[in-house]
């Protein structure tokens, strides 16, 4: 059986780089509704940990062997683990619904999973 998607040339090609960057979106949409006090506080966190998500993919993308290419997505995933836990604690403060946003970071963690499963399957080093 062959893959019938065409290889990723940049990371913008990639599935899961394009899902985070719509979750680092709709994250600073919601982070810009909150309270003026967590300016510097939740919402600059939330938006931190969202961004890193994509952009380590990017970087990831970049580098030349698995072992570094799957430290880049383990960074990633953290980023998402903390997102999850943000995303929570915005919730219990009361600053806004988050099922659609945990939906779509659920989303964002099937494909990085997949993603590094694939990296570290494949041929070369």
């Amino acid at each position: 059986m062959t893959n019938s998607r065409p290889s990723a040339r940049t990371f913008n090609d990639l599935q899961v780089w394009q899902k985070s960057h719509q979750f680092v979106l709709a994250i600073y949409k919601f982070t810009s509704t909150f309270p003026k006090q967590e300016t510097y506080g939740l919402a600059s966190q939330m938006r931190r940990a969202a961004v890193s998500i994509p952009a380590n993919i990017a970087e990831g993308f970049a580098k030349r062997t698995k072992p570094d290419k799957a430290r880049y997505m383990n960074v990633a995933e953290g980023s998402l683990e903390e997102s999850r836990y943000y995303l929570l604690l915005a919730q219990d403060l009361g600053y806004g619904k988050t099922e659609e946003l945990k939906a779509l970071l659920e989303q964002v963690s099937r494909l990085l999973s997949a993603y590094t499963r694939a990296i570290l399957a494949s041929s070369g080093s």
